[in-house]
């Protein structure tokens, strides 16, 4: 039996809770992509990377995640037209999920969104158990983190089907499922706004702030 873990964004407003989860129901990585960077970078977030430019990610399936309150302070970005949902809270610029589509079930949150004085992510989840695309990385790569290690896509590939095969898909956080549209409003950034973002990111950024 999984564990329950609250969602909170920085000022309260939105919330959730996240059901059925424990370090072997969940994915937890740090992505070091340089979208990820981006991302928190044009919410002026960069607070929440980590030294080397990293998000802490924990990735669970669709219907183990209920939003609670403040759903109507979420909005959604896309980098590009084609670039993954980013969900956030408008009301401090707190990431509260990125997704691809209900055809791919997962949702990954930033593990800071499950942080408080009663809980810990490391006591619910467990700690991350790989880094990714270490190659845009700030600094030196940490060690075995270039790519995707091949354990790391098979666990993440047999997690989603899991999912997929037992229903975990619906009821979902951001997705309507009849008809099939998004919950909530989604922006996309223009080119020359994806561009002005490149240079805050790794491996070698030439500024450290947002835009």
């Amino acid at each position: 039996m999984g564990k329950r873990a609250t969602l909170q964004c920085r000022c309260g407003e939105v919330r959730g809770l996240a059901t059925n989860v424990s370090a072997s129901t969940i994915n937890r990585v740090v992505c070091y992509c340089d979208d990820c960077q981006a991302f928190l970078h044009h919410l002026r977030r960069a607070d929440l990377l980590d030294a080397y430019g990293g998000s802490d990610i924990v990735q669970l399936a669709p219907a183990s995640l209920a939003l609670l309150q403040g759903k109507e302070r979420i909005v959604g970005l896309r980098l590009t037209p084609k670039g993954l949902y980013r969900w956030y809270a408008s009301c401090c610029r707190t990431p509260v999920g990125n997704t691809v589509s209900p055809a791919i079930p997962f949702v990954g949150i930033v593990a800071q969104a499950f942080e408080s004085e009663m809980q810990k992510p490391d006591e619910v989840f467990g700690p991350p158990i790989a880094a990714i695309y270490g190659r845009y990385a700030i600094g030196h790569a940490p060690q075995a983190s270039a790519g995707i290690a091949p354990r790391l896509i098979v666990r993440s590939v047999a997690m989603v089907l899991g999912w997929r095969i037992r229903g975990r898909t619906w009821p979902h956080p951001f997705f309507e499922r009849d008809p099939p549209q998004t919950k909530y409003p989604v922006t996309t950034l223009s080119p020359q706004e994806r561009e002005a973002l490149r240079p805050h990111c790794g491996p070698h950024p030439s500024a450290h702030s947002g835009p």
